[in-house]
């Protein structure tokens, strides 16, 4: 028996995402773009093969018209179908399960090739679904997975995700942001009427696929700092240390309050890190201070630091010292005296950075749960430094005790 399945064409924009895929996969995308018919490609391609493969919806609901799809479009090649239970087996040797993340626990011990994680921002325990359930599933075949959205917010594991396919530190991870206007297939006019109809920030999401804080966001005008960064020497370096979880993070900053070096990593014993901040101090002009976070165990590397003959400080982090160091960095961003480059990590975790009110009155600032926040802290650390002359020269005669005296702070003028 021969069977001819027709598959759609990809667009160009489609064309180019299947082309830079890598193992884990997270495609943000503005709404009609075409995700869905791209994801159910990727998982028709293994099954016919005869691989086991999976998609996953944040409810039955959505659910079905992806079954409905899945299961006409291989009506030639079914050995077996199951309607009520959604699992598909193909005359191949390929099976496709659809699931519901209803249950984030949905499919747990089965072997896949390859998932499709479909409306991943709507999952409301998507962290825990694809940590405890879906990421094991992958382990026997090696498998990969596809986790398709149209952005819904910052503070959700979606937008954590997406920063993992953007982080050059994870090569195994892919992201891409396709706004609706790379389909070929929708007007132009389309999308400008829409734009007409509805907010900026609604526009921005469901068509430009762009993460935004609908409320408490701390950070404006981050595209706006955003600039070419020439060579100049750093005039303060701020450090946020990490270990397993979290990255640790070097942010060098000129004068002129550029941007002008980071360094970012992670799963490093501390002996090895104060080696790589004492290269990154002589890359970006070893003439700068360096202030560090001394919380935990940054008071111990700081102080060896400090034996090592390096000008080091120590910043401690509190709720109030936290809190001001970001509402410093976040008038910057008002003012446009800070430039940064355009790194997607950094801008990622600008975006996503929240202030919320305590019941004491207090400003609470972080990360939403799942994002990481160590280069917003590196670099608010290091910003803090930069003040107006008096309260720079106050800073440094208080802590001029704990540096080595064969070095003697750099001077840099008021900004």
């Amino acid at each position: 028996m021969t069977a001819r399945l027709y598959l759609p064409r990809p667009h160009a924009a489609q064309y180019r995402v299947l082309q830079e895929s890598k193992r884990f996969n997270v495609l943000c995308c503005g709404r009609r773009w075409g995700k869905t018919t791209i994801a159910i490609d990727r998982l028709i391609r293994p099954a016919l093969a005869g691989k086991p493969v999976a998609w996953f919806a944040p409810s039955y609901k959505l659910l079905s018209e992806v079954w409905r799809t899945i299961h006409t479009s291989l009506a030639e090649v079914t050995a077996r179908k199951n309607e009520s239970e959604r699992w598909v087996a193909l005359a191949t040797g390929g099976k496709i399960d659809c699931w519901s993340l209803d249950d984030p626990d949905a499919g747990r011990g089965r072997a896949y090739s390859r998932v499709v994680i479909d409306e991943a921002a709507m999952v409301s325990d998507l962290e825990l679904a694809w940590e405890q359930s879906v990421r094991p599933m992958l382990s026997d075949h090696r498998g990969s997975a596809w986790i398709i959205s149209t952005p819904k917010g910052t503070a959700n594991y979606f937008h954590a995700l997406f920063q993992r396919g953007r982080d050059g530190g994870q090569p195994e991870w892919a992201s891409w942001q396709m706004p609706t206007s790379t389909n070929p297939y929708i007007a132009a006019d389309e999308i400008a009427s829409a734009k007409l109809d509805i907010t900026d920030l609604a526009f921005a999401q469901e068509y430009m696929a762009q993460f935004v804080s609908w409320a408490g966001a701390v950070f404006r005008r981050i595209t706006d700092a955003v600039g070419e960064i020439l060579p100049e020497p750093a005039a303060m370096i701020g450090v946020d240390w990490g270990r397993t979880g979290d990255s640790t993070v070097f942010t060098a900053l000129s004068a002129r309050g550029h941007l002008v070096a980071m360094d970012r990593f992670r799963g490093v014993e501390y002996s090895l890190q104060r080696q790589r901040l004492a290269e990154f101090w002589k890359r970006t002009g070893a003439q700068c201070w360096i202030v560090a976070e001394e919380n935990s165990m940054g008071g111990p590397v700081v102080e060896q630091l400090q034996r090592d003959g390096l000008p080091v400080v120590g910043f401690s982090t509190t709720s109030a010292s936290k809190a001001a160091i970001i509402e410093r960095l976040a008038l910057a961003f008002e003012r446009g005296t800070i430039t940064i480059p355009d790194d997607p990590v950094l801008i990622g975790e600008l975006q996503a950075f929240e202030g919320s009110r305590s019941p004491s009155g207090l400003m609470r600032y972080g990360a939403p749960a799942g994002v990481h926040d160590d280069c917003v802290m590196s670099l608010a650390i290091g910003w803090a430094a930069l003040q107006e002359p008096r309260e720079r020269q106050q800073y440094w005669d208080a802590h001029s005790a704990t540096v080595s005296d064969q070095y003697v702070p750099y001077q840099i003028s008021s900004i």
